[in-house]
């Protein structure tokens, strides 16, 4: 079984080649601008990006915008801000990040991070780091995590690293190796945490958690969490939540829980599949979208899990139906100040994709088309101003 999962592996590359191929001729997004609801008060939050991630070889992610005070959306903003950039943002969006007065955008194949004025999504620089997946920071400094080698299924792939980025000049200063192909981050006081999923050494995947001092940039641990692990959450108490993806055979998806001041796992939570999450208060939004690679089919769940409690809440947290109409879940967010959130739907990975924003209480509000592979969102205090 194994050996069959490896396979299909180096498939699913064979064919985002060949899409690549399909689609040199295929003409750009247009951007675009549709009036969702009306203006609303300005609050603190203006509004929110959200970055498409393109389907692998396409040379298509996409970057939209969601204006709160005028109640438009604005579809491949990045496009229409930059229009001497060509093919659009690159190869794979796979995070969006916010920080001073920069938004940072991570291509992952295109092996570079973005970076554009927030107010004007004007580019100012892109960043050269290799397989690039995640971002978060501290200071006046980035962390990149990077898978480090090319982007394939190599059992004898080399170990990943955490980039250190000077947010002022935009340049690369230190590397510390990490854990085999590091996704995402979080940062507890001194100490970086990374999750290391080793996913392209199928089936010897990583399940470790990486543990880095800032000040010297060295990593001091590494803790046995599961295997293939992806996302990390902080919560207020200290309680870093983090999401096995399983080995989509016999080793299901499952969410443990590592306490930062001891560094040791606490929970595993083995009925609780994740494949991504965020973070609202107390309340922890979970969906799974877990393949199994014995039925060839999905199973898609969704949760909100207590973190102060430590118990689940409620098991699915759209109470419309409009779940039953999400083929597969991609994104989530919460907005802080309303409590509404926002679902978006991939589809079939290689048409436009749907986001869906839902009430407080699990109630569709509005829903509108996307790019390809709609991934990642991050919210606004600065507002952006008209082109």
């Amino acid at each position: 079984m194994r050996k069959a999962y490896t396979k299909f592996s180096i498939l699913l590359l064979m064919v985002a080649v060949f899409l690549a191929s399909c689609r040199k001729d295929e003409e750009i997004i247009s951007p675009t601008e549709t009036e969702i609801t009306t203006p609303e008060e300005s609050g603190p939050i203006k509004g929110f990006f959200l970055l498409n991630e393109g389907n692998m070889g396409s040379n298509k992610a996409t970057l939209d915008y969601f204006d709160y005070e005028t109640g438009k959306y604005h579809k491949n903003i990045y496009a229409d801000r930059n229009p001497g950039v060509a093919r659009e943002l690159g190869d794979v969006g796979n995070d969006i990040q916010i920080y001073g007065d920069k938004l940072y955008a991570i291509i992952n194949c295109s092996h570079f991070v973005e970076v554009m004025d927030v107010r004007s999504v004007k580019h100012i620089k892109a960043v050269s780091i290799p397989n690039c997946r995640y971002i978060t920071f501290k200071g006046k400094y980035a962390y990149v995590s990077s898978y480090a080698g090319p982007v394939k299924i190599d059992p004898n792939a080399r170990l990943g690293y955490v980039a250190k980025m000077d947010t002022t000049n935009l340049t690369v200063l230190d590397t510390c190796v990490v854990g085999y192909q590091p996704d995402e981050m979080v940062i507890v006081g001194n100490k970086l945490y990374v999750a290391n999923s080793g996913g392209y050494r199928v089936p010897n995947y990583d399940s470790t958690v990486s543990v880095i001092d800032l000040d010297s940039f060295k990593e001091i641990k590494k803790i046995e969490v599961g295997i293939n692990l992806h996302r990390l959450e902080l919560d207020k108490y200290g309680n870093i939540w983090v999401s096995s993806r399983g080995d989509y055979y016999d080793t299901p998806s499952k969410t443990f829980v590592i306490d930062s001041h001891t560094d040791i796992v606490t929970d595993k939570f083995d009925l609780l599949p994740n494949s991504n999450m965020t973070l609202c208060g107390d309340s922890l939004y979970i969906y799974s979208t877990e393949w199994s690679y014995l039925t060839n089919s999905n199973t898609i769940t969704y949760a909100i899990m207590n973190v102060k409690s430590k118990r689940v809440v409620t098991r699915n947290f759209i109470k419309d139906g409009t779940d039953k109409k999400i083929k597969i879940p991609y994104g989530l967010m919460v907005n802080p100040e309303s409590g509404e959130f926002f679902v978006t739907d991939a589809k079939d990975y290689v048409t436009p994709g749907t986001l869906h924003c839902f009430t407080s209480d699990g109630i569709r509000k509005w829903s509108v088309t996307t790019g390809d592979i709609p991934a990642h969102m991050v919210f606004t205090h600065k507002a952006v101003i008209n082109n």
